[in-house]
């Protein structure tokens, strides 16, 4: 049982106007110890903080948007309430934004969890909660000094997801302007052989720059807990097929030679991130794979389940790099050395998040010579 080396429980007040939000809450602290007391919007919030035959809570969950009175508002109230100066309030939103964050703070708020809420991390944030609290008691303005550094580095955080938004949002315009003229140009019949081929490679590197932006997004959402997948039959033949057509003119320009080896009809799959999965890791190998060097693309059934494996004959990958090298920014340069290319290194780190989502995984291992990446996906994929 959760307590402050006190003879009752640790009490949680959880304040939200959707009744699920409200019993996953409530649930989920119930299992670990803690008393609960609901209220459904800010009036009621204040009502169970004061009432004069109950003791005040440890801890206040507070939705912001709510009707009668929001959460900015109550917790201003609770804050002018006997025993509400200290009690810790953690912020519950949907709109993870710097002004949220800011007038989260301006109000009192200790702490700011965006919806959906995961019950996990629901549990970390109020024992932190309650820490801190136990800490700004003892500590005074030690604790000030460091809860700025803290707030410091959680707006500069939200500045920056703010700034990746906005930056994915205007590249897909002008990308996708690029592989639209470069669209029009194959048309032309008279074309030069050399200008065609430099005109389809310009093509395959604005699809490149299209995957790199949906990577980005992804990656944001899988932090969020937001990746959602669309479980559709795909027919994984075909698809091997087209992303190796579309990859085949960066393919000709660093002379590498694109295969297949395909035992296995179908998959149960989000097409989309099926897709632009493959498409990373071939092109990841084409990078990684020296001129007149080979990268083949393996279907095959393994214990029950699908596993697809990426084959170059490049230098491959050093066995400290074989867990680092799917996080982000981390790459390895032509001799499988490691080096951060400004930006770039994204690829790998989606496609671990991709197939994380599916219920599946993804390994590196040695191809001897090479490198071999091998997704691994189940027979019967979670709903």
């Amino acid at each position: 049982m959760e307590s402050l080396g006190q003879d009752r429980p640790i009490t949680v007040l959880v304040v939200d106007d959707n009744a699920a939000n409200r019993e996953l809450a409530q649930q989920t602290l119930l299992d670990e110890g803690y008393a609960v007391v609901l209220a459904t919007n800010g009036l009621e919030a204040i009502a169970a903080f004061s009432a004069p035959s109950s003791v005040p809570p440890d801890c206040v969950l507070l939705d912001v948007r709510m009707p009668t009175m929001d959460g900015f508002e109550a917790c201003l109230r609770i804050r002018e309430a006997p025993g509400g100066k200290d009690v810790p309030v953690i912020f519950l939103t949907a709109l993870r934004d710097v002004d949220t964050f800011d007038r989260a703070l301006e109000v009192g708020g200790d702490d700011f969890l965006t919806k959906p809420v995961r019950p996990p991390e629901l549990l970390v944030r109020v024992k932190s909660a309650l820490e801190i609290r136990r800490m700004r008691l003892e500590l005074g303005e030690q604790y000030e000094l460091m809860r700025g550094q803290r707030d410091h580095l959680m707006r500069a955080q939200l500045m920056k997801e703010r700034l990746m938004a906005f930056v994915v949002h205007d590249l897909k315009n002008p990308v996708n302007a690029m592989d639209l003229h470069a669209q029009l140009l194959l048309r032309n019949k008279g074309l030069a052989d050399d200008v065609r081929a430099t005109v389809a490679q310009m093509r395959s590197e604005a699809k490149n720059l299209t995957r790199m932006i949906s990577n980005l997004l992804d990656i944001a959402k899988a932090d969020e807990g937001k990746l959602d997948v669309k479980l559709v039959g795909v027919e994984i033949a075909r698809m091997v097929d087209d992303v190796l057509l579309e990859l085949t003119p960066m393919a000709s320009a660093h002379a590498v030679t694109l295969d297949s080896a395909i035992e296995v009809k179908s998959v149960t799959a989000d097409r989309d991130l099926l897709w632009r999965l493959l498409a990373n890791l071939i092109e990841n190998a084409v990078r990684h794979t020296p001129r007149d060097g080979r990268v083949t693309v393996s279907v095959v059934e393994v214990a029950g389940e699908v596993e697809v494996a990426v084959r170059d004959t490049g230098p491959g990958v050093p066995p400290s790099m074989r867990e680092r090298i799917f996080d982000p920014f981390v790459q390895l340069d032509a001799q499988g050395v490691h080096a951060s290319r400004g930006g770039r290194g994204l690829g790998l780190a989606f496609c671990k998040l991709a197939a994380t989502a599916h219920g599946g995984a993804l390994v590196v291992d040695d191809a001897s010579p090479g490198a071999v990446f091998r997704l691994r996906l189940p027979r019967v994929l979670p709903s």
